[in-house]
């Protein structure tokens, strides 16, 4: 008998330590997704010094902007624009916790929606260029159960599967309890063992879903062993020196998070879809997601090649200027001008990211007190380049 135990213990005791082996490796394959150390304040110096004279032309005009849109210092949330990796001009107003009157600032972390999904596409993108994973691999040979043979990575980036929205078919009386949490897994088993159909023939048409961004998260899990917070970690905030940024635990984030509001700063409660993630659910700032475009555009992070099939227009099926790529909208003008972006609305909380590889120049606008007023932040573009927006008009934002 004593000696069962003691073969036991030693049994649990090897379980163990083949466990923790297995964690170290797969987070040493994490960090090889990275190749080499990237030095962030190369990635972050995009061109050439930008003078004072072209400091203040632009700053008065992009003030001037600022304070029409945000009268009386009505924004709550970061907004920044950087031309060659150097700020222009940043502004951080209003409250970041309402009940605690705690104030706004440069390092406080916001949810940024979906603006995630750019993000959860750029580490695709890194795996593809470790050759972990391949564009036009199936999901089913990534995901047992995936109940849809035609789906690639690719048609998830784009949003080209067909694939139905998990906030409406969880919503059907059968499918799921909204009394308790859904995780992505939980997407995966209901599509699996519901009879969820697709709502369209995969890669006839585009239909923004998601679905596709939370199937693409377990991809990641599944291709570098670890899960998803720890995978973005390892292949995008640490290299990019992204040290605000952070993806959203449920259980262990929940009560500390920045909390969101309404246009009344009444507080916008977690809901049963809080725990997907892949689609939303990154916190982050403007500085650091500054970081990220410039390394998001940078060769030394990301493949030339790779970055340039993610600015691809995929969805051409019906005429127009509105497109996208992978991980990113469009509008692609009859001129040949194009200007890349993505919104995020989650909750109480917008985002808008603006990238302009051309003229490299980013934009970023968060706030968690929902305000449609953050999407129009694109017409300053129109300061950098050739763009057809005017500051002054009152045109319908997305």
């Amino acid at each position: 008998m004593i000696f069962t135990k003691k073969a036991n213990i030693l049994q649990i005791l090897l379980l163990l330590l083949v466990l923790s082996s297995c964690k170290q490796k797969n987070t040493a394959e994490a960090k090889a997704v990275l190749k080499k150390p990237i030095e962030t304040t190369l990635i972050i110096q995009q061109g050439p010094k930008l003078t004072a004279a072209y400091i203040k032309s632009k700053k008065n005009s992009i003030l001037n902007y600022y304070n029409k849109t945000w009268p009386r210092e009505s924004a709550n949330g970061g907004f920044l624009v950087a031309k060659n990796g150097q700020i222009i001009y940043e502004k951080y107003e209003g409250l970041a916790n309402y009940k605690e009157k705690s104030a706004m600032t440069s390092t406080t972390s916001l949810h940024i929606a979906s603006v995630s999904k750019v993000i959860t596409a750029t580490a695709v993108l890194k795996l593809v260029s470790a050759k972990k994973i391949y564009l036009d691999q199936k999901v089913t040979t990534l995901l047992k159960e995936f109940p849809y043979p035609d789906v690639t990575i690719r048609t998830l980036l784009n949003h080209r599967t067909g694939m139905r929205n998990y906030a409406y078919f969880t919503e059907k009386k059968g499918i799921w309890d909204r009394h308790k949490i859904l995780s992505n897994q939980d997407i995966l088993t209901i599509m699996a063992t519901k009879d969820i159909d697709l709502e369209f023939k995969t890669n006839t048409r585009f239909s923004y879903c998601n679905t596709n961004y939370a199937m693409l998260a377990l991809i990641i899990e599944k291709v570098t062993g670890l899960a998803y917070k720890d995978a973005m970690k390892e292949i995008v905030f640490k290299p990019l020196g992204m040290t605000n940024t952070y993806v959203f635990d449920y259980e262990k984030n929940k009560l500390t998070a920045t909390p969101s509001y309404k246009r009344n700063f009444t507080k916008v409660n977690l809901d049963y879809l809080d725990a997907i993630y892949g689609d939303k659910n990154i916190f982050s700032t403007p500085r650091d997601l500054l970081k990220f475009d410039n390394g998001r555009n940078s060769s030394k992070f990301l493949n030339p090649k790779l970055l340039k099939e993610a600015y691809i227009a995929y969805s051409n099926e019906y005429k127009g200027t509105k497109n996208y790529g992978l991980g990113i909208r469009m509008i692609n003008w009859p001129t040949g001008k194009n200007f890349y972006f993505h919104n995020g609305w989650w909750h109480g909380n917008t985002a808008s990211y603006v990238t302009l590889p051309e003229e490299k120049v980013t934009i970023i606008a968060l706030s968690n007190k929902y305000d449609k007023r953050i999407y129009k932040v694109r017409k300053l573009a129109a300061l950098f380049g050739d763009y057809p927006f005017h500051l002054d008009d009152n045109e319908k934002e997305e």
